[in-house]
């Protein structure tokens, strides 16, 4: 099954342009040419991947953005930043962007950063044919659903932790090093940041981990990172 994009772009003929190219890489595109129709598109309806302009009509994409991962939606957003922005780019990252790429942009970065994020995450059909459910210590998470249950009751976590746990399921016995969560799960690409790791780590272990202070699930590796353990 192909996978799916959106596309938010209120520029016409750069939407009409990215949209056949995309088909022609195999994609199926759907499109917005405004913020709060692209909202509506994605909350309403599963997408493998969100291509997000950052300058759109009636809700610009930091808000868009926003708005997804305060819904718990995990899909990958790939934000369009102008040139010389750092600023954007840097915001965009804090409030849930996967990735940006710079306008004006080369097709074929565009194109690779997309497989790049696509590899990131199961597709839907890898998802369906591989389990979108797994269970650990009474925990039971919904990937699809993007539920998480413990003992019968609904844990409240927000979308980063979710991505950061998402992560580690994917990852079972793996140890991963704070630089690579926090590249994988956050886009960021500085380690003066790592300290962001420590504190949703421990807030899973304070959700899932029966006794967060001896975690059996939830593992540091000392001097490197951390290790999911199922």
């Amino acid at each position: 099954m192909p996978e799916s994009l959106l596309l938010i772009e209120d520029e016409a003929a750069l939407r009409m342009t990215l949209g056949d190219r995309l088909r022609k890489e195999g994609y199926v595109v759907d499109s917005a040419s405004d913020g709060e129709e692209g909202l509506g598109k994605a909350t309403k309806l599963p997408f493998d991947l969100i291509v997000l302009d950052i300058m759109l009509p009636r809700i610009d994409g930091f808000a868009v953005c926003r708005s997804l991962r305060d819904a718990g939606l995990i899909t990958p957003v790939l934000m369009l930043t102008a040139k010389g922005r750092t600023a954007e780019k840097v915001n965009g990252l804090k409030i849930g962007a996967d990735d940006y790429v710079t306008k004006p942009f080369e097709m074929a970065e565009l194109l690779a950063r997309i497989q790049a994020l696509l590899r990131r995450v199961p597709t839907r059909t890898e998802s369906t044919s591989h389990g979108d459910v797994y269970e650990f210590g009474g925990v039971r998470v919904d990937v699809r659903g993007t539920e998480v249950v413990r003992d019968g009751a609904v844990v409240d976590l927000s979308a980063r932790e979710f991505q950061l746990l998402r992560f580690f399921l994917e990852n079972p016995g793996v140890t991963l090093s704070r630089e690579e969560l926090l590249t994988r799960v956050w886009g960021y690409h500085a380690s003066t940041f790592t300290r962001t790791v420590d504190v949703h780590v421990s807030s899973l272990r304070q959700k899932l981990e029966a006794a967060p202070r001896q975690p059996r699930f939830f593992l540091t590796v000392q001097g490197i990172g951390y290790k999911f353990r199922p």
